[in-house]
């Protein structure tokens, strides 16, 4: 029944949890990074009229297969093309950037979308450590990320700051914040500031429960989150029939381990030299990345969600359609679509 966390979760399955979802802007072999933007339009599309909450957008660097890496642009280009659908980072590597400049962006995306904006907080770089040095930032950019993010909440509320330096744009909309995570430090972070946590658990399954429990039995209230609230991350391949989707999963599997043994290498594997290395440590490894997978048909797939929400303890799922091809991906976000599921 797919490869979710579904298996170990009792008890009968009750109402659906919001959805939303992860598009990571996914360039095709071909490298048409237009055709990219141009499909998440589309993704973003289909899930405002399918019933998503939200589409996050992740900033990462250096990956040819990854076309977010300006993640304020892509937002302002989707948000254009749609009407309602909340849209954010999910997320913004902070330790990558000021927070004034972040506050400056996300306030104008905030004054030109009002009410559709947010913005998640990664501590990670997103990048590789030459690619961090591109960026201009010193190694101990991470180690201010608490400061950092209490930094970009003041210059996105109505208190004057200290250093008497606002942001405008950004001043007064106070954009709502998430910290995103795959560790007890982000868990602990958000519970501390009172914020949502999202945890990744989409590509970094280990720590889900442990981090999500820890967030829970230490949050304190806030005035953005007066409860805790809970994003889990989840793969999802959907498909009109659970054979087909199966078949849909074991090769969008093989691609995640080709991509990820290409990186470093003077050309790309193939597709049988990615399946000769699959069961190998590392192919094992980036297998595991996709542990939380929800697989099948529109019922099962419903199924299996509930099943990984419960587990979770999961307020919303962030969905992240993993499926080879773009038309195979935007079917995957119709079929699973809240809207599909009642």
């Amino acid at each position: 029944a797919g490869n979710s966390g579904g298996s170990r979760c009792v008890g009968p399955i009750m109402t659906s949890l919001p959805l939303s979802i992860l598009d990571l802007a996914t360039v095709e072999e071909d490298g048409d990074v237009g055709a990219a933007l141009a499909h998440s339009v589309e993704i973003a599309r289909a899930a405002e009229a399918g019933g998503y909450r939200r589409v996050w957008y992740a900033e990462h660097h250096n990956m040819s297969a990854i076309a977010s890496s300006a993640t304020a642009v892509l937002i302002a280009h989707v948000a254009a093309h749609t009407e309602r659908i909340g849209l954010g980072a999910g997320g913004i590597m902070l330790p990558n950037h000021s927070p004034l400049v972040i506050a400056e962006q996300f306030g104008t995306l905030a004054e030109l979308h009002p009410g559709r904006i947010e913005l998640g907080l990664g501590r990670a770089p997103g990048s590789d450590m030459a690619t961090f040095r591109a960026l201009r930032r010193s190694h101990s950019a991470a180690e201010s990320f608490p400061a950092d993010v209490l930094e970009l909440q003041q210059l996105l509320g109505t208190e004057l700051p200290r250093t008497a330096v606002n942001a405008y744009p950004g001043r007064g909309t106070r954009v709502p914040l998430v910290i995103l995570g795959s560790s007890m430090f982000g868990a602990s972070l958000a519970a501390q500031l009172g914020l949502p946590y999202a945890f990744a658990s989409h590509f970094s399954p280990q720590l889900l429960t442990q981090a999500v429990a820890h967030y829970r039995e230490r949050f304190q209230p806030s005035e953005q989150s007066p409860e805790p609230y809970v994003f889990a991350g989840v793969n999802v391949v959907a498909a009109e029939t659970d054979s087909a989707a199966e078949s849909m999963f074991v090769r969008a599997e093989l691609e995640r381990v080709r991509r990820f043994l290409s990186r470093g290498r003077d050309r790309e594997l193939t597709a049988d030299e990615a399946a000769a290395l699959s069961d190998t440590p590392a192919g094992r490894q980036i297998r595991e990345m996709l542990r939380y997978t929800a697989i099948g048909g529109r019922d099962r797939v419903r199924e299996e969600l509930d099943a990984f929400a419960k587990y979770a303890d999961a307020d919303e799922l962030i969905t992240v359609h993993a499926a080879p091809t773009p038309a195979e991906r935007l079917e995957s976000v119709r079929l699973a679509a809240p809207g599909a599921r009642r």
